[in-house]
């Protein structure tokens, strides 16, 4: 199923001194039940694109439309907490809260019941290969790969089927890194999400179902089957 679809995205930067066109053009069909590693050096648009994506800002022309809507017609505040999960490189966890407490936040705010947050908070953490007996501790007491595992845990309970992960292994060891990715395409392939990351990370890339790779703002290359990027399935 479609669930993201990128129509001819572009993104201007606007200074007093200068305007740079960080996107210029970006089209692509994002389904789920698949994993996307978006890839390319550093100014070459990745983190712009996936801003756009997880709804912090508008296109300047072009639309991104999440399950047949634009975002341009949406609440964006909305948005990210409904449709847009997530996950981030430094785990943003919230130290005073325990691992529990952060996966259940988001269920909160969207008014779950503390009970019923506790419970899914539970079966997210199975989910995630995250030891029970870790939900009642602080996120400082975690190793790196069990924060991130607690901040994939957090991105599921948002209940959507997008999950966007910026650089989710940038601060883990090749141990790690390598857990996490798998972590990943766990859930896109067997629970049916749409992941889509932006990793620098070239060999763990290769193990994305499509790489989609940005050189100034472009698409280097385009699937011969429609979509944007090199098709690895």
């Amino acid at each position: 199923m479609d669930v993201l679809e990128l129509k001819d995205v572009r993104y201007v930067y606007q200074t007093k001194y200068q305007k740079k066109e960080a996107l210029k053009g970006i089209s692509g069909i994002f389904e789920t039940g698949k994993l996307y590693a978006v890839v390319g050096r550093s100014g070459s648009g990745k983190t712009t694109l996936l801003s756009l994506m997880a709804g912090l800002d508008l296109p300047t022309s072009g639309d991104v439309i999440c399950e047949g809507v634009s975002t341009a017609r949406m609440d964006l505040a909305k948005y990210r907490r409904e449709n847009a999960a997530v996950i981030y490189q430094s785990f943003r966890l919230i130290p005073l809260l325990t691992v529990a407490e952060n996966i259940m936040y988001p269920m909160e705010l969207m008014g779950m019941k503390a009970k019923q947050a506790r419970k899914q908070a539970r079966e997210l953490a199975q989910k995630v290969n995250l030891p029970e007996e870790l939900l009642d501790r602080f996120p400082t007491m975690l190793s790196g790969g069990e924060q991130q595992r607690v901040a994939i845990a957090r991105a599921l309970g948002m209940n959507t089927k997008l999950l966007l992960a910026d650089e989710p292994t940038g601060n883990l060891d090749t141990q790690n890194s390598s857990l996490i990715f798998e972590l990943l395409q766990e859930l896109a392939h067997e629970m049916d999400y749409c992941v889509i990351v932006v990793t620098h990370d070239m060999e763990l890339a290769s193990k994305a179902d499509q790489i989609i790779e940005l050189q100034d703002g472009r698409v280097v290359e385009d699937d011969p089957e429609g979509g944007n990027g090199r098709d690895n399935g």
